[in-house]
């Protein structure tokens, strides 16, 4: 079985310990899923077990251990080809192919010299050991998955996320013993998002991946790790199993520690009664209430995020398009579109990379023209956006003078007063941190510290531009919750599910060529429908057309009018269908009042869908119903 051991890790960046004499193995078939909140060293111990930062402790691996790394920014050759960029790694499969291509090339070109045939059969045999000779086909169904269809584009002309599908490839074709992943569903579509669910599913190797897909790490996950204040917690199952076991943890450790404070009282009384060392015993007890006393309180606890802030009011008209047409670099974004936003709307915007989903948003915020149509902005619109890219930050500004130009003080939806001090300790930002140089952050704290800023503008719109890309599991968590209590308006970008199926009723779902579909509900509901409609379209290419037309049926009497069981159930349906529209509502309720119990939320989610299930069906049967019912 192959096996990395790390013993006594330590990494430190600047005043902060990221990690502190942590030790774990990595087994073969191992699926680890590592979180914690932004700048708690996640990156960085990828990093380290890679070999691409310095630390203290041991990595230990066999001699033939491979380890792969999808950094979240793949560095590549601009003027390299998508195929050339693949195969331009430095793991031993990728030399393999490269020699044996070298060697082909030199023997071709003189077959009779005995030296170059030799060197090309040697380079042959390594590629039959590799067993590299399907590389090629391979990389290029994997691209294809990912939808990267032209392979001779160089890299240098390439978004980041295409890039990112390309560093992901190349990572996939190795094979490696590990594979370490670092939020590799950013920029990826849903079903690519599937596709490698599946393939991670039959992987041989271990995995290591940071996301913040909850999803994701429910699919594929069978060890959550957590690194929270230098030091590395495990707990065994997926995303859900870690939320349960880690409540258990912290409530434990709070047990624990009020005992602790028990026993130092009683010991404190002792003391002051007047203890001496007259003899060993004596002298250990006072020993034990020093190290008692010294260690008191040293329990660091993980705060939620929390974003209680006030806003202005919003007045009726939001914003409105109107025939609205839109081609960017001769592809079309909008035609003919129509959208009427609404105070209290909440709206997700989803579906294929590059069909325009942020220049809609780019359109709403005023940013970026329409070719034609028109656009309408309330007067009452206080807008925050959250862009994929943060504003332009001085590196040598301090994190309280940054927030500090938005103002010193703002209100909680209370009208209270909180400093800028108060909120950055809410957002998890120490107050010893409060006077650090921004370029120290790492790039979620620093997307963290945007995001705030723009929530202390006190805005009753908020558009979010895949906010999931960038922030840590416990902030998003959070910001959940918020856009749940938020009396404004919310419009958000994004490719994550469990995100969208929170903050989101409605959806706008972009397939490219200005094609946008509408779907209520949410999200995770539009998928199973769109999967059956797929299924019933291709079952129904393939039946076979009938040869004969059936003969056609007597012709039966036109029914006009409802018979006397119908009558009777025409009376009640309208109640029926009122009881079943209050179930479901409250069953929502409840829903948002167990957001953390998984179980509870399972039950309740069920017991949605059937009532769902029950609620069409008595509205089709009201629509027959209604046709014959007299006035």
């Amino acid at each position: 079985m192959q096996t990395l051991r790390a013993e006594n890790l330590t990494r430190t960046y600047g005043e902060k310990t990221l990690f502190d004499q942590i030790s774990f193995i990595i087994n073969e078939n191992d699926r680890i899923g590592l979180i914690g909140t932004n700048g708690s060293g996640k990156t960085s111990l990828l990093n380290t077990l890679a070999g691409l930062s310095q630390y203290t402790g041991d990595v230990i691996t066999p001699n033939d251990y491979s380890i792969a790394y999808l950094k979240q920014e793949p560095e590549f050759d601009d003027q390299q080809t998508v195929m050339d960029a693949v195969f331009a790694g430095s793991q031993k499969v990728f030399k393999i192919i490269r020699y044996y291509e070298a060697t082909l090339a030199a023997y071709s070109d003189d077959p009779e010299n005995e030296k170059k045939q030799q060197q090309y059969m040697a380079a042959e045999a390594q590629m039959n050991e590799a067993d590299a000779w399907n590389a090629e086909s391979d990389v290029k169904t994997i691209l294809t998955q990912l939808h990267i269809t032209d392979l001779n584009q160089t890299m240098g002309t390439l978004s980041g996320g295409q890039r990112k599908r390309v560093g992901l490839a190349q990572v996939l074709i190795q094979a490696p013993d590990l594979l370490l992943l670092d939020e590799p569903t950013n920029h990826l579509d849903f079903d690519s998002i599937d596709w490698l669910q599946n393939y991670l599913a039959n992987y041989k190797g271990a995995l290591l991946v940071v996301t913040h897909d909850r999803y994701f790490l429910d699919q594929v996950a069978n060890h959550i790790w957590e690194l929270s204040f230098g030091r590395l917690f495990n707990y065994d199952g997926n995303y859900q199993d870690f939320v349960a076991q880690k409540a258990q943890r912290v409530e434990l450790e709070a047990a624990q520690e009020h005992k602790q404070q028990q026993l130092y009282k009683q010991e404190l009384d002792w003391m002051r009664a007047g203890a001496h060392a007259r003899s060993t015993k004596q002298q250990a007890r006072i020993n034990r209430f020093n190290d008692l006393k010294d260690n008191l309180g040293t329990r660091q606890v993980e705060q939620d995020v929390a974003i209680d802030l006030g806003q202005t009011r919003l007045g009726k008209q939001v914003i409105e398009l109107k025939d609205a047409n839109l081609t960017l670099d001769d592809h079309a974004i909008l035609r003919d579109f129509n959208l009427l936003v609404q105070a209290g709307d909440r709206i997700g915007i989803t579906g294929e990379n590059g069909a325009g989903k942020s220049s809609l948003l780019n359109v709403m915020a005023d940013k970026l023209p329409l070719g034609s149509g028109t656009l309408t902005i309330g007067e009452t619109v206080k807008l925050a956006y959250y862009t994929q890219r943060t504003e332009p930050i001085p590196d040598d500004k301090r994190i309280i003078n940054y927030l500090s130009e938005v103002g010193h003080n703002v209100r909680d939806k209370d009208g209270n007063a909180i400093s800028v001090s108060e909120l950055l300790e809410q957002f998890l930002f120490p107050r010893f941190m409060h006077g650090t140089l921004i370029r120290k952050l790492s790039g979620g704290e620093k997307r963290r510290l945007y995001l705030l800023k723009l929530l202390m503008e006190q805005p009753n719109v908020l558009f979010l531009d895949e906010p999931t890309n960038d922030l840590d599991i416990s902030t998003l968590t959070v910001l959940e919750d918020y856009v749940s209590r938020f009396n404004g308006t919310v419009i958000t970008v994004s490719h994550d599910r469990y995100f969208l199926n929170k903050v989101a009723d409605k959806l706008l779902i972009f397939n490219g060529n200005a094609q946008i579909d509408r779907y209520s509900g949410m999200f995770t509901d539009y998928l199973a429908d769109h999967q059956t409609a797929v299924k019933e379209t291709n079952s129904a290419a393939k039946a076979k057309p009938k040869q004969e037309a059936e003969p056609a049926a007597p012709a039966k009497k036109e029914k006009t009018k409802l018979t006397y069981t119908e009558q009777k159930e025409w009376e009640t349906i309208e109640d029926e269908i009122d009881a079943l529209e209050t179930k479901k509502s409250d069953l929502e309720a409840q829903m948002a009042d167990n957001g953390d119990n998984y179980g509870k939320l399972a039950t309740l989610q069920a017991d949605v869908e059937a009532t769902d299930q029950a609620l069409d069906e008595k509205m089709a049967r009201w629509d027959y119903l209604s046709q014959y019912a007299e006035d």
